[in-house]
């Protein structure tokens, strides 16, 4: 119970932080940099733990070390020869960088917003995607609601400076084929995941709406910061495209938990 006490405390606290930011933002208050790191770090934790408690600590580890690998895999190649997502490079801005190229807070946000992706896809699954063929159909799931997050979340931190298309695309200077390379980079992580263990809910977290919706309700923050902070840029096509890409997600997995 009071490891539970603690990952609602986490939440709540990363909910107040973000809404304190995107507010200030409203009012001119300028942004403070150490802020991104500490909040990505927060959400994080909170998936972890989450994650450690419904799938079980084995599981849940699984998914961090498959996310972390697949992430920072696909995000160096990616920077290193322009494949997987486009010709693309990061900034000093997010730290310091896995041999030069992705910054180490990368794939940490790779996973706070992956695994709260998956509880969703779970939530909305069909009975029998169990089976092989059922699994494949969940991984593309998962992907498919976490590459939703990216058509707010990527103009925005272009337009913050955080990362540069060398080749600007069709979205709002993003290459299309960027999301192509968030949804295969999800894909394989899960496909690795489902088809390495039996990952269901842990001892005490199976039926638990309120537990779950905790997590759902992370996604919503994200997004919801992401579409907010696109609005205060000027940038009202992502926050359009990425409010209406994800709240059915949202609206869905809330009313199934």
């Amino acid at each position: 119970m009071r490891l539970r006490q603690l990952t609602l405390a986490i939440l709540l606290l990363y909910a107040l932080l973000t809404a304190y930011t995107v507010i200030g933002g409203f009012f001119g208050r300028a942004y403070q940099p150490f802020f991104t790191p500490l909040v990505s770090l927060l959400s994080f934790t909170f998936a972890l733990l989450h994650a450690g408690q419904f799938l079980g600590w084995r599981s849940a580890l699984l998914m961090l070390i498959l996310t972390f690998a697949v992430s920072l895999l696909f995000e160096s190649v990616g920077v290193a020869t322009g494949w997987v997502y486009g010709a693309y490079h990061y900034t000093d801005k997010l730290g310091p960088m896995f041999l030069g190229l992705v910054p180490y807070l990368i794939p940490v946000a790779w996973f706070m917003m992956t695994y709260p992706s998956y509880v969703i896809a779970r939530r909305l699954a069909p009975a029998g995607w169990e089976n092989r063929w059922g699994r494949l159909k969940l991984a593309g799931l998962v992907a498919l609601v976490m590459t939703a997050w990216d058509l707010a979340m990527d103009p925005m931190m272009v337009a913050g400076g955080h990362w540069v298309w060398d080749q600007p695309g069709a979205y709002f200077g993003v290459p299309l084929q960027n999301y192509w390379g968030w949804w295969l980079t999800i894909f394989v992580t899960f496909v690795l995941f489902l088809y390495l263990g039996n990952h269901q809910p842990g001892e005490g977290a199976h039926g638990d709406g309120r537990f779950t919706r905790l997590a759902v309700f992370s996604y919503a923050i994200i997004g919801l910061s992401s579409v907010l902070v696109d609005f205060q840029n000027g940038l009202g096509g992502p926050a359009l495209a990425g409010l209406f890409a994800m709240h059915p997600w949202v609206l869905l997995a809330w009313r199934r938990s």
